[in-house]
């Protein structure tokens, strides 16, 4: 069975079009090449604006040229990440989808279901020949996992329509109406490798196996972050053993994906190589003790590993303790939305480069100025620390609007038509709603979309009956705002 058997059939096809096409964040420009091929057919009129945002817009169904434009909006890249072992190239690699029950899933990679379904949905929309609706526009941004560019950079007045629907939330039966805003905070270390020393053994430690997940999704599961686990591990190995040196510390690969993976890379004489071996074996244990119910497969290893410049003592007391002192995960739930996190950090990417060392986070908050408060705090620890700080990035969050028209009529149409009461709900994770009301402040906007878990890790899968029901309450939503109030 193939996705095309799945229904609706056209979602599905235009899915199977963006897992054929690399679209990693800043990478997008085949899969606009492709869509503008699959749309060359139909009459419909498509813009690309100054930062790469696709704009599409179809006419009313005759009959209906009054009725109030609607803007279908979606984002055309995907996270990548993969299983360790995994040879795909996000570069040039197609994604590999195949079926797992009721489970649409990719072999050993993200699966691109955020925000590909939504964007396929758009296509098919604008392709269907049946449908009833008023004038459409589809709204297909650029670079909205890592950096939000195409968002932000779209210019105010280019959108005709005054509803927008954002196709890119990951639980069916909820409208969202809100999402928190975010900003990145970094500390940059320079320091002087001292030469390697031949007369130690050097080994390299490993941990892998966790979860990972969406950084706003995700954040407050309790799930494992792998640089502080790696943190303390070399921590408790320092104390110990004196005389081990440390060449070097990384881990994670996207700002907004809590680290599965984190490396450490260390030098003691020989003879201390099965003590530290057992130490290791004793955290694995501990960590496991702690994490069993999350994180069932984290592996912490030790191998023999090639010689290597060390860090000075210095940088790694500063290093350690800036993993230590900064923030991950919850800093308070939210008082409005029972069970919504409010305010937290993602303490996401260790990197190491040419006498450098950086540090990055990226903070979330339904409140901006809790977010900006959250960003001086994780500052703060840098700065103490003596690294070279910055904040910035940033972009709102989309302030709820329980009054809203649009809510109010589509509440009442997805229990018509699905048969349940939507739960309306806020999200923690940064949708492009805040910064495109920004520029188009008299819109009236929703969120919606079918079940996706574990997005932003290499466990997504999307729930392929609840991208059925999506389907026909997109169908109804159009044809219901499409007839007079």
């Amino acid at each position: 069975m193939s996705l095309s058997d799945l229904n609706p059939q056209p979602l599905w096809r235009f899915f199977q079009l963006l897992c054929d096409t690399p679209r990693p964040s800043k990478q997008e420009q085949l899969l606009k090449s492709r869509i503008r091929e699959a749309l060359a057919e139909y009459e419909l009129e498509i813009i690309e604006d100054q930062v790469g945002n696709l704009i599409i817009r179809k006419p009313a169904t005759p009959g209906y040229e009054d009725a109030p434009g609607v803007v279908m909006q979606s984002h055309l890249d995907m996270v990548p990440q993969k299983n360790e072992g995994s040879t795909h190239d996000f570069s040039k690699d197609p994604i590999q989808p195949y079926i797992d029950g009721d489970w649409v899933r990719a072999r050993g990679t993200t699966l691109g279901a955020d925000n590909g379904i939504g964007v396929a949905a758009i296509l098919s929309v604008l392709t269907s020949k049946d449908m009833i609706h008023g004038p459409l526009e589809g709204l297909l941004t650029v670079d909205e996992e890592a950096g939000m560019t195409g968002a932000k950079g779209l210019q105010g007045g280019v959108l005709q329509g005054s509803l927008l629907l954002n196709l890119d939330t990951e639980e069916e039966n909820e409208l969202y109406i809100g999402c928190a805003g975010g900003v990145d905070i970094g500390g940059r270390f320079t320091y002087q490798a001292e030469p390697r020393d031949d007369r130690r053994q050097y080994w390299r430690i490993a941990l892998k196996g966790l979860r990972g997940g969406h950084s706003g999704l995700d954040i407050h599961s309790g799930r494992g972050n792998a640089l502080k686990l790696v943190n303390r591990a070399l921590d408790q190995l320092r104390k110990q053993f004196p005389a081990l040196r440390v060449a070097s510390l990384t881990g994670g690969t996207l700002r907004n994906a809590i680290p599965r993976e984190a490396f450490a890379v260390v030098a003691a004489p020989a003879e201390q190589g099965e003590a530290i071996a057992r130490r290791i074996s004793e955290l694995q244990q501990l960590f496991m003790q702690e994490l069993k119910s999350v994180e069932p497969h984290l592996h912490l290893t030790i191998s023999e590993t090639e010689a290597a410049d060390l860090l000075p003592e210095d940088m790694v007391d500063r290093l350690q303790r800036v993993i230590f002192a900064c923030h991950h995960g919850v800093f308070r739930m939210s008082a409005d939305f029972p069970g919504v996190t409010e305010t937290s950090n993602n303490l996401a990417r260790v990197v190491m480069d040419n006498g450098h060392i950086e540090v990055h986070c990226l903070a979330r908050s339904l409140v901006d100025s809790l977010r900006d408060d959250a960003a001086q705090s994780l500052a703060s620890v840098f700065e103490l620390a003596g690294a070279e700080t910055s904040v910035g990035n940033s972009y709102p969050g989309w302030a709820p609007d329980k009054n809203s028209r649009l809510l109010d009529n589509l509440t009442r149409l997805h229990e018509e038509v699905v048969g349940v009461v939507p739960k309306i709900q806020v999200i923690h994770a940064g949708l492009e709603c805040g910064i495109l009301g920004a520029n188009y402040p008299h819109w009236d906007m929703i969120s919606f979309g079918p079940t996706i878990r574990g997005a932003h890790s290499p466990d997504e899968a999307v729930h392929a009956p609840s991208v059925a029901n999506f389907w026909k309450f997109l169908e109804a939503a159009l044809a219901h705002l499409a007839k007079p109030a």
